[in-house]
């Protein structure tokens, strides 16, 4: 496949288009990158940034929550502070607007949080988001695979074993040491100015050393359970989901199977992005869809079974009518 030759943006009847072949599919394999969690208001950068983050901002001079990330902090109390932060409000924290609950009437669409009857459609979702949205919305759990990691998980950073760690109840309590409070609907909440706008004068930009987590086998400190380098963990549940995932695809190859790619850019493109362009091409009744802002594109070898749709994912979900 020459992925240099690709279809313009903006396929014609591109939601007409989509809507058929998500109306007329027996099987729907969701691929969800960083674009669908952004259309969905996880934003990191600009206003939400500052709202959260403004200490930092100030202090560091920093631009946005993930280069954040990477800054070498000169204490794990203050290193905590950050991330404890990044955590509670990309994890923990209801997505902004209802775009993952829109994907999920769409497809499943069984009451959230009863799974026992059949879904609307057999679906997988393969991801690389980290903030765990799939499950919040109700999509079920043995149907999702996070191939990067998880930001409710904390894993050992060198790491000296294979497990990880839910981390819930220790980002809370570092929250609300640094001076936070957490509202009815587990919302972050910053105090603020009389005029508006985050007062950080009363917010501590560190934890207690004693909320530090450690590695309770080697005793090294923890680390996020996301795939940065080698020593990301691919612990039990990542097999069982990877297994799950495998069992999913094995003799599907015939049906009509939508592969609808959900906001998924250039950095890891060997998961998602050219599977389903290759799977598309050498399946006779797949219909492979792409929406993004500004990146929908597909190969020109099957942009007869494609529908490309530039723009706001959110946006186009709901100009399809899945939430009449």
């Amino acid at each position: 496949m020459n992925r240099n030759r690709f279809v313009s943006f903006d396929t014609p009847d591109g939601i007409t288009r989509l809507r058929t072949a998500i109306d007329e599919s027996e099987i729907v394999i969701i691929g969800a990158g960083a674009g669908l969690s952004t259309s969905a208001g996880f934003i990191y950068s600009g206003e939400r940034f500052h709202k959260y983050f403004g200490d930092f901002k100030d202090k560091y001079h920093l631009n946005d929550m993930y280069s954040g990330g990477f800054y070498p902090f000169r204490t794990l109390e203050e290193q905590w502070a950050y991330w404890s932060r990044y955590i509670y409000i990309n994890r923990y924290m209801m997505a902004p607007k209802p775009v993952y609950d829109t994907l999920f009437a769409m497809i499943d669409g069984r009451e959230k949080g009863n799974l026992s009857n059949p879904p609307k459609k057999d679906y997988f979702v393969l991801t690389t988001n980290v903030d765990h949205q799939f499950q919040k919305a109700g999509f079920a759990k043995k149907r999702i695979f996070y191939t990067q990691g998880d930001y409710g998980l904390w894993q050992c950073s060198c790491p000296c074993h294979k497990r990880t760690y839910n981390n819930k109840e220790k980002v809370i309590k570092m929250v609300l040491a640094q001076g936070f409070t957490i509202g009815e609907n587990a919302e972050l909440l910053v105090p603020e100015h009389e005029n508006g706008g985050s007062d950080f004068s009363s917010i501590a930009m560190t934890v207690p050393s004693e909320l530090i987590p450690y590695c309770p086998v080697c005793g090294e400190p923890m680390s996020m359970n996301l795939r940065a380098d080698e020593t990301f963990v691919e612990d039990e549940g990542w097999h069982e989901a990877a297994g799950n995932y495998e069992e999913f695809m094995n003799g599907i190859e015939d049906q009509k199977v939508l592969l609808l790619e959900l906001g998924v850019g250039g950095n890891t493109p060997t998961i998602i992005k050219y599977n389903f362009w290759n799977m598309t091409e050498k399946w006779p009744n797949a219909t492979y869809a792409c929406l993004n802002y500004g990146e929908a594109f597909a190969p020109d070898e099957i942009k007869d079974r494609s529908v490309c749709i530039n723009g706001d994912i959110g946006e186009v979900l709901e100009k399809i009518g899945i939430s009449e």
